[in-house]
């Protein structure tokens, strides 16, 4: 099984490929708002999803330790999403607020496709 760590080291890989095909797009076709709206709302997602890895790891110490937890970081992930829309609502001409949006979810379809082909590797 793997662990959060690992999970979000395959995160980073998938982002890095991610904002690459996002650069060229940017570039290359007349979609650049689309693209760069895609490449922030990823790099957003990336940091909740790595707000969440190290949050979960002082959750499972805590517990082990017979500690409580008072939060797994909601606020700081619910923040950085509202920050994704203001970025892209002031920047209507350079960020396209749909696909920011799409792309603040990105690393929680790559966690999704990496679970189901864990799940069929397995079987």
């Amino acid at each position: 099984m793997l662990n959060l760590q690992h999970i979000f080291v395959l995160q980073k890989k998938a982002l890095f490929f991610l904002l690459a095909l996002c650069a060229i797009g940017w570039g290359l076709t007349p979609y650049g708002p689309i693209f760069l709206g895609i490449a922030v709302g990823a790099i957003f997602g990336t940091y909740n999803f790595w707000i969440l890895v190290r949050r979960m790891d002082k959750f499972d110490r805590n517990l082990s330790e017979g500690k409580g937890t008072a939060s797994l970081g909601s606020a700081l992930r619910f923040g950085s999403g509202i920050a994704v829309a203001a970025i892209a609502i002031s920047l209507p001409q350079h960020i396209n607020l749909g696909s920011a949006i799409i792309g603040l979810m990105t690393p929680y379809v790559f966690l999704f496709i990496g679970a189901f082909m864990l799940a069929f590797k397995e079987k």
